[in-house]
């Protein structure tokens, strides 16, 4: 039983399986920051609120100060922040906020709708900023999609790690063995296990080798190669930014080659319901745009509560969490 379907090149954005919508790798070589907190550097050249031309090896992308996403909405989904070097400031329309990375995870569940902002603050003044996150949006079942927003940290320091003969998982979602992940937020198609939603990182050192288990039949699972040369999976080879789309039941075995090798799984069931999308509105039917739309034009979900679209907090600021309860958390 062959475990490969097919295999892809990767294109921007990622392709995607149901119940995963989106997902995007960001790896920005930022430059010193400044006063600011944004790039030290001239902005000259750059289409500034809609910079995604990778100038110099990094983007402002929405932001015009400080790099980053000001101000959006969403509903009808959950979006994944997987940050692996560099800090993301949050904040939202419910007075929320965070300063996460280096390692961390935020999983925030739009469902009813929300309004948030995701900048980069660049806090070294005195060398390069390198940002590396994975943005994946998981989808929400039609009983779900007005849920209570809501956002989760998952930090570092919680997140289960394993490295073994040459071979480093990290488990964002989905257990593997005794291992086990942070629960997700409770209104996610994630939090039943059922759906055996997975969210892994695979990495992988010259000529190491491992076998991804097999899990149960019927699910949507994509293993992207998004950095390194080259690795036989099964008996085909493949090389860097390729999408290996699975039979979920057969297991997997990969021989790495001469370059360490990077891999994200995104797995689940598949929610199977329709999906009318546009822009940051994930819903079931076209009326239920049109119902989110005019939603947002007449409550902007809650306001905006910040005196800018694009906060970030203060240099001297850690790694932290402020919920909409007023509950806190610290790293």
């Amino acid at each position: 039983m062959d475990p490969i379907l097919e295999i892809q090149t990767l294109a921007f954005p990622w392709a995607c399986l149901d119940p995963f919508l989106f997902c995007v790798h960001h790896v920005d070589l930022f430059p010193a920051g400044n006063a600011k907190l944004g790039p030290a550097a001239s902005l000259e050249g750059r289409d500034l609120g809609q910079d995604f031309a990778a100038k110099d090896g990094w983007n402002m992308y929405h932001g015009e100060t400080v790099p980053g996403f000001p101000a959006h909405p969403h509903r009808g989904f959950e979006t994944v922040t997987v940050v692996r070097q560099g800090l993301i400031d949050h904040a939202d329309s419910l007075g929320a906020a965070a300063r996460y990375g280096q390692g961390d995870t935020q999983w925030l569940t739009t469902g009813a709708g929300i309004v948030h902002s995701e900048m980069f603050p660049l806090l070294k003044s005195n060398g390069p900023n390198t940002a590396e996150l994975f943005q994946i949006w998981l989808n929400l079942p039609a009983s779900k999609k007005k849920a209570a927003p809501n956002f989760q940290m998952l930090w570092a320091d919680q997140i289960p790690h394993r490295k073994q003969d040459g071979v480093e998982l990290t488990l964002i979602a989905g257990a593997l063995g005794e291992q086990c992940p942070p629960s997700p937020p409770p209104d996610s198609w994630a939090a039943d296990p059922a759906t055996e939603v997975a969210i892994w990182i695979i990495q992988l050192e010259p000529g190491a080798t491992w076998t991804l288990p097999a899990a149960s039949a019927g699910l949507n699972r994509a293993l992207y190669f998004y950095e390194g040369g080259t690795l036989k999976a099964a008996d085909q080879e493949c090389r860097s930014g390729q999408r290996l789309r699975l039979r979920s039941d057969a297991p997997l075995p990969l021989i790495n080659g001469a370059k360490a090798s990077s891999l994200l799984l995104l797995q689940g069931r598949p929610i199977g319901e329709p999906v009318a999308q546009y822009g940051p509105f994930v819903m079931n039917r076209e009326v239920e745009l049109e119902k989110a739309f005019e939603d947002y034009r007449k409550t902007r979900f809650g306001g905006w509560p910040w005196p800018v679209a694009d906060p970030v907090h203060s240099a001297s600021q850690g790694r932290f969490a402020r919920h909409p309860d007023g509950r806190q958390e610290t790293r």
